[in-house]
């Protein structure tokens, strides 16, 4: 049996120690750990278990004897009148019905005690000193026995009180000691991170960093800029507020314009303890905030002060702490994952590792300004998050653990599924592969070209292509117009007269407009809108696949997103592989070239925005279209109406701007029923709210 004086036992401790030790300092004082909590929370179990062994083993300067690390030398220290304990942590329900008996035990009772629980918010606890009602002094936990002065830092959270009310028969203290968990929204992190990543500048790993981060600012304008919260969870001194129990100094604080966590139960047995545990770790991921467990702590101050403290925590409270939901592994490699639309998705491939109960071995990494921006490279240690559902991400990498070995990532030039050359428009973020062929985006192009706006081939729907490709009937939409009733009447759900229908639907299709022809493709930024416009413009599909970026550009209602991605798109061979065998198989483009000029609205554009009451924007751009109108995306000097519905966006500004004539929702119903006084009427006579400045008639 190991002893006290084992050169194992000794060497071990020491070892923890000083690793605790050095985490400390990284997590404390510098913001910046490179291990996540659950392996911190598992060193600092190990070591509390061993000293627990050997007594004769407990050092003074231990890691397990103090709660934080020593305050930075750039702020003013304060040491607290009463200590900032750490908590005794659990990991599970037993844990918890442990700390109950030993509390019962300890006051001498057989009934049940009651708790008054809350979320423990993974944040930085402080000290708020108010003297004569008004915060005079503020400070961080530090060691348990003195902090570091923020007071300037503090007093730009909104959700701190610099004034006290009292709306209640009730004395102010002349000084009261408010302590408190001040923490970054998730929401807020993210949006910290993305400024510091824009700006190449180190990453925080979680949102409790962040907020330490933000509160050991030298200039409070740069705190005041991170929108810290807070929720102030208890006092040092029972006393100051005449309460007895825990409970009633969260009203009274509450009372006197302190923020308490909504999710706080008062007076709750330890049964209903365990169902609290279910109830916020099963909103966790719903929460604004992050929260790695909930604090149970013995509501009555009389039963806290008989229960008492160890020399570092005390005997009257409890943490019980949830599944990590990040760790700290390695990435082993990075690799492309084609998705339906054709986007090219960096996908970071770890060493497995266990987060919130899941094994994670993949995280995604978005795209190649991400990679950059975060600098992940293959082989580095990351932090991975993953939360509920989430995908797992990498947030950050710890540069400092690089040997030199680590090798930097580029997105590849070609679809690694099928070759094609991968294309990013100056614009996006996103690389795709623009290939109609391309395997792995190969069902959702067929489904989107057989589409009622498209070919409109009646039968062939999702179901039934997924078999045809699953089957191998099928690898692209030309294959469509090669089907036989052989091929389709061992499907599922499809009998030989099913079969029969579907084959005769498809021969139907063949005959197509150049407009529904070029919506069918499914060329990026090229809607049907878009499509009816390159059909007025262009004689057949070969002036189109003739035509350079130049030339698009140049025609109205085709913006330079549009142009690129159909020059890109006619200049894959496999592209143009498909239309040749498309015409080849029987399909005949012809070209819309007349219009019926006794429809009211023809020639007429209109841009739609904001939200319609009385229709949905489909209806009402049906409607148009049947009097002869266009519906078109966006607002151009060849928009001749824009209507405006609830909540307009940008359009209504360039609208005004452009002196285009703008619609309420009843306007257009009447002259969309053929109003004569109104197509009549002349832009000078619309109401105010309507009058864009044109001054030819309507």
């Amino acid at each position: 049996m190991n002893r006290a004086d084992d050169p194992k036992i000794i060497e071990r401790i020491s070892w923890l120690r000083r690793e605790l030790n050095r985490h400390n300092h990284r997590y404390f004082v510098i913001d910046d750990p490179v291990i996540s909590d659950a392996e911190y929370d598992r060193m600092m179990q190990e070591l509390i278990s061993i000293e627990a062994q050997w007594p004769e083993l407990v050092s003074p300067d231990s890691p397990s004897v103090r709660v934080g690390s020593a305050p930075l030398d750039r702020f003013e220290t304060l040491a607290h009148r009463y200590p900032m304990m750490s908590l005794d942590k659990g990991f599970s329900e037993a844990d918890f019905f442990s700390f109950d008996e030993r509390v019962r035990k300890g006051l001498g009772v057989e009934n049940p005690v009651l708790y008054t629980t809350e979320p423990k918010i993974d944040g930085v606890a402080v000290e708020l000193v108010y003297k004569g009602g008004r915060l005079t002094l503020a400070s961080t936990r530090g060691d348990g026995d003195t902090g570091e002065m923020i007071t300037e830092n503090v007093r730009t959270i909104s959700t701190v009180p610099l004034v006290l009310e009292n709306p209640m028969d009730f004395s102010l203290p002349s000084l009261l000691e408010v302590r408190g968990e001040i923490f970054i929204s998730k929401a807020g992190f993210k949006r910290l991170n993305d400024e510091r990543m824009g700006q190449d500048l180190p990453l925080f790993a979680n949102a409790r960093n962040a907020a330490a981060g933000s509160l050991r600012q030298l200039d409070s304008r740069i705190t005041a800029q991170r929108q810290l919260e807070i929720y102030v969870y208890g006092i040092s001194e029972p006393a100051a507020l005449e309460v007895d129990s825990h409970a009633d100094a969260l009203a009274r604080l509450g009372q006197l314009g302190f923020r308490i966590n909504p999710l706080v139960r008062c007076r709750i047995t330890g049964e209903a303890v365990i169902a609290y545990i279910h109830e916020i770790n099963g909103l966790r991921d719903r929460l604004p905030y992050e929260i790695d467990g909930i604090v149970a702590k013995v509501d009555r101050f009389f039963f806290q002060e008989l229960l008492g403290a160890t020399s570092r925590r005390p005997r009257w409270a409890i943490a019980i702490k949830f599944e990590a939901t990040q760790e700290v592994t390695r990435v082993i490699d990075i690799q492309i994952q084609v998705g339906r639309t054709g986007a090219l998705t960096p996908v970071a491939h770890l060493e497995p590792v266990s987060i919130a109960g899941v094994t994670v071995s993949r995280a995604t990494l978005h795209n190649q300004d991400e990679i950059r921006k975060k600098d992940v490279r293959v082989g580095d240690r990351v932090f991975v998050r993953r939360a509920g559902d989430v995908i797992p991400e990498i947030v950050k990498v710890i540069t400092e653990d690089r040997n030199g070995s680590e090798r930097p990532f580029d997105m590849p030039r070609n679809c690694p599924v099928c070759g094609s050359e991968a294309v990013r428009l100056e614009d996006e973020a996103v690389t795709r592969c623009v290939s109609i062929a391309c395997p792995a985006q190969v069902k959702a192009n067929i489904r989107h070209f057989a589409s009622k706006s498209a070919f409109d081939i009646d039968g062939l729907g999702e179901k039934i292509i997924n078999q045809l490709v699953d089957r191998q009937r099928i690898s692209s939409c030309a294959d469509i117009f090669t089907l036989t009733v052989d091929d389709l009447k061992d499907l599922d759900r499809m009998g030989e007269k099913s079969a029969q229908n579907l084959v005769q639907a498809i021969a139907a299709s063949r005959r197509i407009s150049l407009a529904r022809f070029l919506y069918a493709l499914g060329i990026r930024h090229v809607g049907e809108y878009a499509a009816g416009v390159l059909s007025e413009e262009f004689e057949s599909i070969d002036d189109i696949m003739a035509a350079d970026t130049e030339r698009l550009e140049k025609i109205d209602g085709i913006g330079p997103r549009a142009a690129a991605s159909i020059t890109d798109f006619m200049r894959q061979e496999q592209n143009l592989a498909i239309i040749r065998r498309l015409l080849s198989g029987g399909v005949e483009i012809y070209r819309e070239t007349t219009e019926n000029k006794e429809l009211p609205l023809s020639g007429k554009t209109f841009v739609l925005t904001g939200t319609l009451d009385s229709m949905t924007r489909s209806a009402a751009k049906a409607r148009i279209e049947a009097v002869g109108g266009k519906v078109a995306g966006s607002v151009s000097k060849k928009t001749d109406y824009v209507v405006a519905g609830d909540s307009p966006g940008s359009k209504l500004d360039q609208a005004r701007a452009l002196g285009i004539v703008i619609l309420d929702e009843d306007q257009l119903d009447s002259l969309l029923s053929g109003t004569n006084s109104f197509l009549q009427t002349r832009q000078a006579d619309l109401p105010d709210t309507y009058r864009a400045g044109r001054q030819e008639e309507v």
